[in-house]
């Protein structure tokens, strides 16, 4: 098995000991993305912001490994309050088309950095 680490500086840099990405053959494992803007490595205001941030930086990663957030298989979305959750489908909708990828969305008590939403994802490339 080989396996290929996944770097760019369109996404934030890894806050801790993990890769932003690993592609293990056609599939790509994202790791979880909270709403920082990868220039100055500080949170956007507020959770509309953040979930845009989000969505951006997985993008970014998902470009420097030759796909996009169309090969996005399954997303786990991860919410400090799930009442913003009606808020994440509406925006969501305008970064994906059908077949919309598998998803779960769980209540945490908090987030790095105090981050109101992360995300994490599965992408399968062609």
């Amino acid at each position: 098995m080989t396996k290929a680490i996944i770097s760019t500086t369109g996404a934030p840099r890894a806050i801790g000991t993990y890769s932003q990405a690993v592609r293990v053959g056609d599939t790509v494992y994202l790791s979880g993305q909270i709403g920082l803007d990868p220039a100055t490595m500080l949170l956007e205001d507020g959770v509309e912001a953040q979930i845009h941030r989000v969505f951006r930086n997985l993008a970014a990663v998902a470009q420097a490994c030759g796909g996009d957030l169309g090969n996005l298989v399954k997303l786990n979305v991860y919410m400090t309050d799930l009442g913003h959750f009606s808020m994440l489908n509406e925006i969501m909708g305008g970064y994906f088309t059908e077949p919309y990828p598998a998803r779960a969305a769980v209540g945490v008590a908090s987030l790095p950095r105090g981050a109101h939403v992360e995300m994490d994802g599965i992408l399968v490339l062609n």
